[in-house]
């Protein structure tokens, strides 16, 4: 089989999947421009071609030129990003039809539970023109049924990062002082990894700080990463008179240094959507707190199963955030090591590339 990827653009944080595919099908992939801040792919991680799609873009729709050239290359398959604004994705399938043969599936989040009628309407169609959809977890297949799309179309597919490099890392990671030497003190550790980002609500994180303070509960804070939202932060924390408490710590892209951060964590707090941090912390044994609204959810929130790998509190409630952190140190957080170990299996048995890989050998051929 001859297998065509058509993707946004080259996450590097999707190497591993990507590698894999390519070591799967003989395959070519064609990713749109990156016109983020987000590292690319190195490309020669890949075995398959790769190649640089132009991109028009604007806030209503995109377009990758050269898209349709495609169908009439050698392709028995097309595993394409699921974007309903993207004009030539919907070309690609409206046109597929002329080509029986040849198989469109889509990768994407699909329904969020948010949308109203003419959305769902435009997604029923669109995912409609797929032989298959790939969505990232359960909870989108649910509602995507519930509102009428075809389940024997929808497969659960998950995510993943750079799953070996993080086993051969975690078989090594081990407890250190590095919190005990930067706070000078035993007190539970705090972390959120990833970029420092309005939508990420690390205000509320540190209003709880300060509340939790004012309770005469002292926590450590670490914030891994950059972003737009860091300086005002660091303004909040010294307004709270907590910024002896938080760590700015910066964005990290060594792994190694990035084990040793989430390892020696106690709880991941992420009150915005949760996103990939889920999978970073739990891989390396840190379970995650973050907010009950799937609906504004990232597909990631299914891996904290609460009290095991987790918690969730009440979505933009404030007092409902810092009870809950009490909450899990005071009930749940007894046993660091079974924790640990619970965070290791959901990661090992869902969200990786192993798991992805069977999915799509099991659909695609």
């Amino acid at each position: 089989m001859k297998l065509c990827v058509i993707y946004n653009f080259a996450q590097h944080y999707r190497t591993a999947i990507f590698r894999m595919i390519s070591e799967t099908y003989d395959c070519d992939f064609y990713f749109g421009e990156n016109r983020t801040d987000i590292k690319g792919i190195d490309f020669s991680q890949i075995q398959g071609k790769c190649s640089t799609l132009k991109t028009y873009e604007n806030k209503w729709f995109k377009y990758y030129y050269g898209t349709i050239n495609l169908l009439f290359k050698k392709y028995d398959a097309f595993l394409v990003l699921g974007e309903e604004r993207c004009l030539s994705t919907w070309w690609l399938l409206l046109l597929s039809k002329l080509f029986p043969k040849k198989k469109i599936y889509l990768w994407s989040h699909g329904k969020y539970g948010k949308e109203g009628k003419v959305k769902t309407f435009v997604q029923r169609v669109f995912f409609g023109l797929a032989d298959g959809t790939f969505l990232y977890g359960n909870y989108a297949k649910k509602i995507m049924i519930e509102s009428g799309f075809n389940s024997q179309k929808l497969f659960v597919i998950k995510n993943s990062l750079d799953y070996d490099r993080q086993l051969e890392l975690r078989k090594k990671a081990v407890i250190t002082s590095i919190y005990v030497n930067h706070f000078n003190n035993r007190n539970k550790v705090l972390l959120f990894i990833g970029r420092l980002t309005e939508v990420k609500k690390l205000d509320m994180l540190l209003n709880s700080l300060k509340n939790l303070k004012d309770l005469g509960r002292k926590y450590n804070l670490v914030l891994v990463g950059d972003g737009i939202e860091k300086e005002k932060l660091i303004e909040q924390s010294v307004r709270l008179g907590i910024e002896e408490q938080v760590w700015f710590y910066g964005a990290c892209y060594d792994e190694e240094k990035n084990v040793e951060l989430i390892y020696n964590a106690d709880l991941c707090v992420a009150p915005g959507n949760v996103g990939l941090t889920a999978m970073h912390t739990m891989v390396f044994g840190t379970p995650v707190l973050s907010h009950n609204n799937f609906s504004w959810q990232m597909p990631e929130f299914e891996a904290i199963h609460p009290g095991k790998t987790g918690l969730f509190f009440k979505y933009q409630d404030q007092n409902d955030l810092t009870q809950s952190i009490i909450k899990w140190f005071d009930i749940y957080a007894s046993s660091r090591e079974a924790i640990r170990i619970e965070c290791y299996k959901e990661i090992d048995n869902y969200w990786n590339p192993y798991y992805q890989i069977k999915i799509l050998t099991d659909v695609i051929g």
